[in-house]
Order: structure tokens, then C-alpha cells, then sequence
């Protein structure tokens, strides 16, 4: 199969690779899959992790079953959105391992948000995602 993403950072840009993303994504042609924001929420509804690290860890967890769920992998991704309260270098450093895990190296556009909240007072991390859907 021809490789479908590519992707670039540019010497003439900050190194994003050095932090676990890319500058830019370039996506041939294909089907897309608009993943609506993952956030710590269980299946099961049990309780939020109060932890910031625990709910980025959960947040990913979702976000591969997502994934899973439409026979993709993240190499698929082409761009996520993370949105977080209080955002700082320091709580974005702590989400940041979870989503390099969780990327397994490859290194989709990212952007980060600062929000004042989101969709519950107990959430501080959701996550969208752009996947281009496997041939």
C-alpha cells in the first residue's frame, strides 16, 4: 500500500518532531473519519480520575477505541485537537507522555487549546481527532 500521510517539520518551522507531532500532514486522497472529542468518561460510567494524568491516560484509551472502532490505527491520524482547563507548559508536559504513548511515533499535526471548561466541571482533557480511514 502507497503511503497515504506525510509528514513534515519543516527547518524553517519550531521542531514539533523533537515534542512527538508534526508542523504539517499531508493526506492523499481517501475516506475520512471525523472522531468527535475523546474525554475521561468510562463505558462502564464509572468516576472521573480527579488526576490530570489519569484522565489524559483514559482519554487515550477512548480515543484508540475509537479508532479500533473504525479500523484505524493513529499512523491514520491526520489531525488531533486537544482542549485542557488550566493549560500550562507543566500540565501540557503531563498529557504530553500520555499522548507520545499513545501515538506510537506517529507524529500527527497537533494543536492545543486552552478552554475555561468542558462538557463536565469534573473533565480536564478532551481530544478530536481527523483519521484518514485505511484502504
Amino acid at each position: 500500500m502507497a503511503q497515504t500521510l506525510h509528514r513534515l517539520n519543516p527547518p524553517t518551522l519550531p521542531d514539533a518532531g523533537a515534542l512527538g507531532y508534526s508542523q504539517i500532514s499531508v493526506m492523499e486522497p481517501g475516506r475520512l473519519a471525523f472522531i468527535s472529542g475523546q474525554v475521561a468518561w468510562q463505558a462502564g460510567g464509572g468516576p472521573v480520575p480527579v488526576a490530570l494524568g489519569e484522565q489524559a491516560r483514559l482519554v487515550c484509551t477512548n480515543a484508540k477505541a475509537a479508532l479500533d472502532a473504525v479500523g484505524a490505527a493513529p499512523q491514520d491520524i491526520v489531525m488531533v485537537r486537544v482542549y485542557m482547563t488550566d493549560l500550562t507548559p507543566e500540565r501540557v508536559g503531563e498529557a504530553m507522555a500520555h499522548l507520545t504513548a499513545f501515538f506510537d511515533g506517529a507524529q500527527p499535526s497537533l494543536t492545543g487549546i486552552g478552554v475555561a471548561a468542558l462538557a463536565g466541571p469534573e473533565l480536564q482533557m478532551e481530544m478530536e481527532m481527523i483519521v484518514r480511514l485505511p484502504d
